[in-house]
């Protein structure tokens, strides 16, 4: 099982432009644990919502990267999500779900994963170009190469360990969020 913390920011070490869209909780926590950034999306209340909101974001930009940086809890409740992505066939969205198999903002209930959903072989049927699990971190640079030259839709079901980590917490202000994102989106 990989380490949250370690493995987002090995995800995310050079950057560059890569435009990125968090999750609820954890997954806002951890990108902005690996360095605030006017590239990062942050989303506080769109359960379920991040895929979908990495999409329109990779059809309304598809010169730009676009990775979708969730949990399972998100991802389970967006599953019709990957349907409409595999339709769409974005070749620049990418999709990593830090899979813990528990629902952590709500007090650590086993999720469906837990349970053996598996959200790969869902990807795959939903025609994304690669679909694949990772366990390990030496994984990481062949996550972090997907995201940026990547044929997409792609999707990586990222098994971290089931643990609570501190919080970091990014700027919270949701029109502050959004203009940030905006001004710096224009000016590339």
């Amino acid at each position: 099982m990989l380490d949250r913390r370690d493995f987002v920011g090995q995800l995310l070490i050079d950057r560059g432009e890569l435009l990125v869209v968090c999750g609820l909780g954890s997954a806002t926590y951890d990108v902005a644990a690996a360095g605030d950034h006017p590239l990062n999306f942050y989303l506080w209340g769109a359960m379920g919502g991040t895929a979908m909101i990495g999409l329109g974001l990779a059809l309304a930009r598809s010169d730009r990267r676009v990775a979708v940086i969730t949990g399972d809890g998100d991802m389970l409740m967006g599953i019709g999500s990957l349907a409409t992505i595999g339709v769409k066939q974005p070749k620049n969205l990418a999709i990593v779900v830090l899979d813990n198999g528990h629902y952590g903002e709500t007090g650590m209930q086993p999720s469906h994963t837990d349970a053996g959903v598996d959200l790969v072989a869902m990807g795959l049927a939903c025609r994304f170009k690669h679909a694949r699990a990772v366990s390990r971190i030496d994984e990481a640079a062949d996550v972090r190469a997907l995201l940026h030259a990547g044929e997409g839709p792609i999707l990586v079901n990222a098994r971290i360990k089931a643990e609570d980590v501190p919080r970091v917490l990014p700027l919270r202000d949701g029109h502050a969020i959004k203009q940030r994102f905006v001004e710096a989106l224009n000016s590339l």
